[in-house]
């Protein structure tokens, strides 16, 4: 196997059972692709509490690719501690429910309806919860 063919199957490697690491890689090829397991394991529960498959529209951002689409200046995502999810097939409330049940007390919760995501992050501390 090649250099190049052994980095395009670490990309594609599965995280857990229904993610791949390319999924949560920086926007901007940098290739910073770092995932939190405690995220994954609430990522995990969503999909398999809407039996739906979860899409991951933004994953890990380094610090270059965060300032570019004006992301915080303490974004969970530049740790590879967060992830923004939408999950087409099912209905927002829906979604919104089940991140609300397993992230009850932790956590930091972001829903954007207009935009059709959720942010959900790992953060340490006490849970935080807004609307965007």
């Amino acid at each position: 196997m090649t250099e190049s063919s052994d980095a395009f199957t670490l990309m594609n490697s599965e995280l857990g059972s229904y993610f791949k690491r390319s999924e949560f890689a920086c926007k901007c090829g940098c290739g910073f692709d770092t995932v939190d397991t405690t995220l994954l394991h609430v990522l995990e529960y969503v999909r398999g509490a809407v039996q739906s498959p979860v899409v991951i529209t933004s994953g890990c951002r380094c610090l270059a690719h965060n300032t570019a689409i004006g992301g915080s200046r303490g974004s969970k995502h530049m740790q590879g501690r967060a992830a923004d999810i939408k999950c087409p097939d099912v209905l927002f409330e829906t979604l919104k429910a089940k991140v609300d049940h397993f992230m009850d007390g932790w956590g930091g919760v972001g829903y954007y309806p207009n935009q059709g995501f959720i942010h959900i992050d790992t953060r340490s501390g006490p849970p935080a919860r807004w609307n965007g």
